[in-house]
């Protein structure tokens, strides 16, 4: 039995167990809290500290299970790579992290969790090992150092209370000023692992890893770690800090999808809506429905794993093509894939009765019911059309459209292992978020709104359909016509030129500047009065004691000859 299945059993009957568990915990509302005390500093216990509760064991089934099928599914798309078990092992390295980081109410323990995370990605996303990757990377690890940073500074300032275990303080320290700060310094770190704006551009350039790696972080570990910890953190958040991350979150949600709606890269379209769906979800948690954004973080993730388990069976038979115009007409030869790829692509609409519904349309209704203002309301149905918008287009692209690959090829449903791996995922994408909506909510939620406010929903779901469809027959060209003929489609396409500010807006002044120095100061004036001129000083010196000791006679005779001049004269 090779590693791959190893794991997979192994994570498999882990996610099970825990689901049961999870399950009686929630029932009988228990929680384990376990403390190691590791060293004393000045009467404040570094420890390391493990929370057991219904959500985290929850949480964890979910992660194992997605993360079982991925290491499943990876055994065939990653078949003929030379070094597939080092790569099985960095999945599982990552997962372990995200075990770490799940069960973590320990500012200090979680860093465990959350540095692995950050770096085992970036092993992840230059794991093809070319320029793309390594640009990728280092766009990946240096954004999500800035998060990091900031966990480092709120351990500082949590060192007022005299302990990390920050689950004691939220409720009671509320209004504290440095209870303020930290949960600042948290929200800044959770956007720059979640990619809200303004660190979103290293999402899509996270695509340069491995598709099975995708299918993992986009899902349910690396971006849902802000989430996660968001929701954790959520009691002790103020209403300023509520506001500042629902205009962040929102503004992200609409962001990204406009720009999915202009890509034409395969896997970045899905890691923009994994963006667009990580906006709703802070979006909803800053309202104050920490529950609603676990449910969705929950069923988003089982659809959005086989989304990308899809894009990558096709991928993988088209030689490695992401360009959708170069798709179509796949129903034909990969009837499976495309209705696997279709019920995940209406979950994530929000169509009625599949997971995603469950979640979306609720936490649609209670932004409603609970109104703001006119702009939050207008932002969250606009991203809802938006999300139909592209999932349509994407579609019409993939199924329906024209077939646009080369004319000799070999284009069908193989990959047996691959088509496992999927089809353990449909069931959860159907039937897991009416399962949850009774698990989690024993008590539900009354929702009171006028008709036209039910339909609300509806009225845009529909119009997304109809402009995803109209705008899909408008552009399929090779040229390009539609965005050159409006020059905000390059702005709106390109996620409000973030990622050239976020690499060449930070990084061309200083290597300017850095040239310049080096150019003027290092190989200049310094080199010249610096090292170069105490060289030749040194070397003009030993030349002349060598010239003495070369002519040792010579030179005594003619030193004793001044000598006694000198005695003579004076």
């Amino acid at each position: 039995m090779n590693i791959c299945l190893i794991y997979f059993y192994f994570m498999i009957f882990s996610s099970l167990s825990l689901f049961v568990i999870s399950l009686y915990f929630m029932l009988l509302d228990i929680v384990y809290f376990l403390e190691f005390g590791l060293v004393m500093i000045n009467s404040s216990l570094v420890e390391m500290t493990l929370l057991f509760d219904w959500m985290s064991l929850l949480f964890m089934s979910f992660v194992l299970f997605i993360s079982g099928m991925v290491i499943f599914y990876s055994q065939d798309y990653m078949m003929g790579d030379l070094n597939i078990n080092r790569f099985i092992l960095l999945v599982v390295m990552f997962v372990f992290s995200m075990m770490l980081l799940i069960v973590s109410p320990n500012l200090i323990s979680i860093l465990l969790g959350w540095d692995g995370l950050g770096l085992v990605s970036y092993c992840l996303v230059i794991y093809y090992q070319n320029i793309k990757s390594y640009n990728a990377g280092m766009l990946t690890a240096l954004s999500n150092r800035v998060g990091d940073v900031a966990i480092l500074m709120s351990i500082a300032w949590m060192l007022n209370y005299g302990g990390w275990n920050y689950i004691y303080f939220l409720g009671e320290l509320k209004g504290d000023i440095y209870m303020e700060i930290i949960s600042y310094l948290v929200v800044l770190a959770a956007m720059t692992k979640s990619a809200q704006i303004p660190f979103s551009s290293w999402l899509p350039a996270a695509m340069a890893a491995p598709t099975p790696v995708s299918s993992l972080v986009h899902s349910s570990t690396l971006v849902t770690a802000g989430v996660y910890l968001l929701i954790r953190f959520n009691f002790a958040f103020s209403s300023t800090l509520c506001y500042f991350l629902l205009f962040i979150s929102s503004m992200t949600m609409f962001m990204s999808g406009l720009g999915a709606s202009f890509e034409f890269d395969l896997k970045k379209i899905i890691a923009l809506s994994t963006l667009s769906q990580l906006g709703l979800m802070m979006s909803i948690l800053s309202l104050g429905g920490y529950g609603l954004a676990f449910f969705h973080l929950l069923t988003h993730a089982l659809f959005k794993a086989l989304l990308f388990m899809c894009a990558g069976n096709v991928i993988h038979n088209v030689g490695n093509c992401q360009d959708i115009r170069f798709m179509g007409s796949f129903i034909n030869s990969m009837p499976l894939t495309c209705a696997y790829f279709n019920i995940c692509n209406l979950s994530l609409c929000g169509l009625p009765f599949f997971s995603g519904f469950y979640s979306k349309d609720l936490i649609l209704e209670v932004m409603s019911m609970g109104y703001l203002n006119f702009y939050i309301y207008i932002i969250f149905y606009l991203s809802i059309g938006l999300t139909v918008c592209y999932s349509v287009r994407l579609s019409y692209y993939f199924i329906l459209g024209n077939f646009n690959f080369l004319p000799l090829n070999m284009i069908s449903e193989g990959g047996y292992l691959m088509l496992k791996g999927m089809s353990g995922l449909i069931f959860t994408v159907v039937f897991m978020g009416s399962l949850l909506v009774w698990v989690l909510m024993p008590v539900p939620y009354v929702v009171i709104l006028p008709l036209f406010l039910k339909l609300m929903a509806l009225f845009f779901i529909s119009l997304g359909i109809l402009i995803g469809y109209e705008v899909s027959k408008f552009y399929l060209s090779y040229n390009n016509i539609f965005l050159s003929s409006y020059p905000f489609s390059w702005f709106f396409a390109g996620m409000w030129n973030m990622p050239i500010i976020s690499t060449l807006g930070i990084n061309y002044y200083p290597i300017v500047m850095g040239s310049y120095l080096y150019k003027n100061l290092d190989q200049g004036w310094s080199e010249y009065y610096g090292a170069r001129q105490i060289y030749n000083t040194l070397i003009s010196s030993s030349k002349s004691f060598q010239f003495l000791m070369f002519n040792s006679i010579k030179m005594f005779f003619v030193m004793v000859l001044i000598w006694l001049m000198m005695v003579i004269v004076f």
